[in-house]
């Protein structure tokens, strides 16, 4: 009997250090937005080098590297939904204090991903040039783009690796990790940027195919940094040998995850359909300006992504724990940040938009119009983009992946989409289907206010469904 109530002491007393360290180690919004925040940054850092790089080379090749662009993401979509059901799942199992199931998780995720990167990879290879030729550019600006496509889906495997530990670690409250590995892919990637684009040092100058080649190698080194420090258990999400492929593991993953990737499909056919109406109607240099205005505004997107990845890590953490006030809470003060901290900087852009416009494309005064125009819109609309940035990541944490799927949907192809068309029919200047943003963020913001406000997303996926081992 002795024995038997030691035993019971000892136990109380684990779960008690358990509870305690599970306390301590949750993060606040602020300790997982500004590394994120840091690291998204230096990412756009690279992306406005890389315009003006590929600036020098003119209206085409902006253009060019605007649709290959979109066309990768597009093709993207599976692997971004495989990292919404990893942030969900880890951040449910880490806030219940089921770290071992955390780390199945994020092993269950890579394999699945980089089976999705593969069969990704072989369908760019064939078929870049017949789907980039859908935005109606000029022969030579298509052959531009379909050659950075597939220089792109070349390293698919690497962008996997990078995408999925990434969340994985976030999601565990470590953000600093990918901030730092994300820093090595950046200063790899710049000077790369120039010896692939202009030709330096020996190497061929490849142009637009030179800026897919320069990202693909630095995301390969820190593919191979990520890898080499999560086989060696330097992560605090671990590298499990065996136990991770388990079917209702992987049901968990789809079931959250396939919502995000149709999100991610109706998202770039919105896209493709928006720049459809201005390539072909308007031509290459109003194509170029929406590219280039929406990489002015990276900044703001940054701070953005950042307030994502806390509010997503701090909701899953909390429905995890079972603290539905505090998963209620974090996603509020997720949303007044990143209003307050994206209205901000959308307000420096505006204000500087014709000085950045000409820094990034020179002489070329129609372009630098357009641009303008472009973006003093989008810049305008950050407030209302902070709310689909902060609280669509707040319900995707909670494995909503539906009703974000659901608003972008009708903000994007609905109201964006529909009125572009409707301006181009008129034949209105292309200002006025720029404007079609303020209708798709406004839509999108009553839906996504409305949802959170309503409190359904706190029990779309139970806690109990998913058989963690509370600590």
């Amino acid at each position: 009997m002795a024995l038997k109530g030691g035993w019971r002491k000892k136990r109380v007393k684990e779960m008690a250090e358990a509870e305690t360290h599970k306390h301590e180690e949750r993060p606040s919004i602020w300790q997982l937005a500004i590394p994120s925040i840091l690291g998204n940054l230096s990412y756009t850092v690279v992306g406005m080098v890389q315009t003006k790089f590929v600036g020098e080379l003119g209206a085409q090749a902006l253009a060019a590297v605007g649709a290959g662009q979109r066309v990768f993401f597009a093709m993207q979509a599976v692997l971004m939904a495989v990292s919404a059901g990893t942030t969900a799942l880890v951040a449910r199992a880490w806030g219940a204090g089921d770290y071992a199931e955390a780390s199945r998780v994020t092993m269950a995720s890579l394999a699945l991903a980089g089976s999705f990167a593969l069969v990704i990879t072989v369908v760019g290879l064939f078929y870049a040039g017949g789907v980039a030729s859908v935005f109606g550019l000029d022969p030579e600006t298509l052959e531009m783009a379909a050659d950075n496509i597939r220089w792109l889906c070349i390293f698919n495997v690497a962008f996997a690796v990078n995408f999925i530990l990434g969340a994985a670690l976030r999601a565990s409250g470590d953000a600093w990790s990918p901030l730092w590995i994300g820093a090595a892919v950046n200063v790899v990637n710049v000077p790369l940027l120039y010896v692939f684009i202009f030709g330096k040092f020996g190497f061929p100058a490849m142009g637009v195919a030179g800026a897919a080649v320069a990202a693909g190698l630095s995301f390969t080194v820190g593919g191979v940094i990520l890898i080499v420090l999560w086989v060696g258990q330097k992560f605090r999400v671990k590298h499990v040998g065996g136990r991770w492929w388990r079917r209702e593991r992987m049901r968990q993953l789809m079931h959250i995850g396939y919502p995000a990737a149709v999100e991610q499909v109706v998202f770039q056919a919105g896209f493709f359909i928006f720049l459809m109406l201005i390539g072909n109607y308007y031509g290459t240099e109003a194509f170029a300006a929406y590219n280039i205005g929406a990489n002015l505004l990276m900044v703001c997107f940054t701070v953005g992504f950042g307030f994502s990845i806390a509010g997503s890590t701090l909701v899953g953490q909390h429905l995890g724990a079972g603290d539905h006030s505090g998963a209620t809470s974090a996603g509020w003060r997720a949303l007044w940040l990143a209003i307050v901290s994206m209205g901000v900087l959308g307000v420096g852009v505006i204000y500087y938009a014709y000085e950045l416009a000409y820094f990034f494309i020179g002489d070329e005064p129609l372009t630098v119009e357009y641009t303008v125009q472009m973006t003093r819109i989008l810049g305008a609309c950050m407030p209302l983009l902070a709310v689909e940035f902060a609280l669509g990541g707040a319900l995707r944490g909670a494995g909503d992946t539906r009703f974000p799927l659901m608003a972008t949907f009708l903000g994007l192809i609905g109201m964006r989409c529909g009125l572009a068309a409707i301006a181009t029919y008129l034949g209105t200047p292309v200002i006025w289907v720029y404007a079609a943003l303020v209708g798709d963020y406004v839509l999108k913001g009553i839906m996504l206010v409305a949802r959170f406000q309503r409190g359904r997303w706190k029990t779309v996926v139970p806690t109990e469904e998913l058989g963690f081992q509370r600590a």
